[in-house]
């Protein structure tokens, strides 16, 4: 690999976007609303591998306290995969969360090399799907989010989300 036409650097906000976009073509499921969120949590925390100014590679490494981070969108293109590109910004994105716990939510077939990693398997996951309809049960205690105070919801949600105390130094 020729590492002058090889470079990683942080994402801008925008760029965020084409991880998601990857991550969906990959038949992987992000949300409507994860690059806001993620990168909300972590500015720094997304990282994208240029060969020759065109984006190849992306990371996703979030920051989410002094103690925590979170690995995902680790994504090369299909047709620079298995040259060193992935590897590389792997690496980076580790170096960004050295000394944390990391979490990652990784693809079967990558295990072993997570394991190679230093990750070990939690848990295994399963994913199901169905198609919606029918009448929809209700309950006295359910009430639509909408109907709530924003401020409500955002209490309820800090402990799970952006604890406080994080990091935001940018990868060097």
């Amino acid at each position: 690999m020729n590492h002058h036409r090889y470079r990683i650097r942080v994402m801008n906000r925008e760029e965020v976007n084409l991880a998601i976009e990857w991550a969906a073509e990959e038949g992987w499921n992000p949300g409507l609303h994860d690059a806001q969120c993620y990168f909300s949590a972590d500015p720094h925390g997304f990282l994208i591998g240029l060969l020759d100014d065109e984006p190849i590679a992306t990371l996703s490494v979030i920051k989410y306290d002094d103690s925590f981070g979170f690995l995902g969108f680790y994504i090369v293109k299909p047709e620079y995969r298995g040259k060193g590109h992935g590897i590389e910004i792997w690496k980076a994105g580790i170096n960004y969360l050295q000394d944390l716990n990391i979490g990652l939510d990784g693809v079967v077939e990558q295990q072993e090399n997570y394991r190679k990693s230093g990750f070990k398997l939690a848990y295994r996951n399963i994913r199901y799907q169905g198609v919606g309809g029918g009448d929809q049960p209700r309950h006295s205690g359910v009430v639509e989010l909408s109907t709530l105070p924003f401020d409500m919801i955002e209490a309820y949600d800090q402990p799970f989300s952006l604890p406080t105390g994080r990091s935001s130094r940018a990868p060097g």
